[in-house]
């Protein structure tokens, strides 16, 4: 799960699993396999790391 912030400095998590795309034109919209879509402040490249940060602590974990 990640964090992102919408226009309105709400803040929401979404499952990373989910996100199908991503585009700046030029707000951001991230759009999920279920078929909505959300419009966030953060940059496609911000989301991006974000992404990868939380597949880190998902496969990195010690076992």
């Amino acid at each position: 799960m990640i964090e992102v912030t919408r226009l309105n400095d709400s803040k929401l998590t979404i499952n990373a699993e989910l996100i199908e795309r991503i585009e700046e034109t030029p707000d951001t919209m991230i759009k999920l396999s279920t078929g909505n879509k959300v419009i966030v402040k953060e940059s496609r490249q911000e989301i991006r790391d974000k992404v990868i940060e939380y597949k880190k602590e998902i496969f990195c974990r010690d076992l």
